[in-house]
Order: C-alpha cells, then structure tokens, then sequence
C-alpha cells in the first residue's frame, strides 16, 4: 500500500480544532435527509398538516382544537432536524474541544475524555456545503456522520487540503 505525501516527503495531514456548534450537527442532519431523500416525506407531513390547519379554520364546523392540534403537527414535523441537531449539541458539548486529524489512514478526533479512530472504509463519499465537510458511512441508512466545520482549520490553505485528501479517498456524492 502506498501512502501518498504532501510536498515536503511528510505524510498528509489537515488538524481541526474547534467545539461543535449546533450549526454543524444540524448540516449533518439535513445532508444525511437529503441523501436519503427524507426531506421530500417531512416536507410532505408538514403540508399535509398545514393544509389540515387552514382546512379547520375555514370549514363551517372546524374547531379551535383542531386547528392548533395541526398546527402543532405541522411546526414539530417541521423542527425536527433542529431537535435532532439540538439534542446531538446536548450529547456531545461536554466534550469540549475537538482536535481532528485527517490523514492517508483517516480520521483520528481527540477530546478531553475520548479518543476516536476512524478509516476511511466506514464512510461511503462526503458532501461539502459553505462551511462544513459531510462524510456519510456507509450503512444502508446513514448511521453515522461525520461533520468537519471548515472554522476548525488554520488558514484558508487548509480547506483546499482537506479537499483533496478526501476527495483522493472518498467519492464526492
């Protein structure tokens, strides 16, 4: 197996450093839905109950409780990827910070309190949105997600970095 190395004969590496902020559990969240197409079916739901709402407040015999109870529906249907990435935030924030590195062999993060060593086979491919890195396993439903927030890097030459190195080991979906 070769190991390809940057410019000075030294393996590649990207360090992050940065605490996760509930912006890049929520990205996770909505690149994972829309990989699996679950936000056509939550966009759906929230219609439906929208429709449902307005549907109680002009029919003739439609009630106070109807409406709000549909309402309601439709509002929690609506926030569920901020719930989701809001009780993520809640799991994870006592962590403190995150140091991550990305090399040839794959994703090593360090806390205070864990270690975690990742290679590159769990993952699938990976998205990239403004701010973020999405790498996505590669399990038929997307267990696991892997946010990298491009805040975390050193210097705008590192974001072009960690491009690279993962576009040479994971697909671009």
């Amino acid at each position: 197996m070769s190991v390809d190395t940057g410019q000075d004969g030294r393996m590649d590496k990207v360090e992050l450093v940065y605490r996760p902020a509930r912006a890049d559990f929520l990205t996770g969240v909505r690149v994972r839905e829309r990989r699996r197409r679950l936000h056509l079916v939550r966009w759906g739901f929230t219609t439906l109950f929208g429709a449902a709402a307005v549907l109680a407040v002009t029919a003739p015999k439609g009630t106070a409780v109807s409406f709000v109870s549909a309402t309601f529906c439709a509002a929690l249907i609506w926030s569920i990827p901020h719930l989701q990435a809001h009780h993520a935030l809640r799991t994870v924030s006592w962590h403190g910070e995150y140091r991550t590195s990305v090399t040839e062999a794959g994703i090593t993060t360090e806390t205070a309190h864990v270690t975690l060593a990742q290679r590159w086979s769990v993952f699938r491919g990976y998205r990239e949105t403004r701010d973020h890195l999405v790498l996505l396993s590669r399990d038929p439903n997307i267990l696991l997600v892997e946010v990298l927030p491009k805040r975390g890097l050193h210097s705008a030459q590192d974001a072009q970095r960690l491009r690279d190195l993962v576009g040479r080991r994971l697909p671009r979906l």
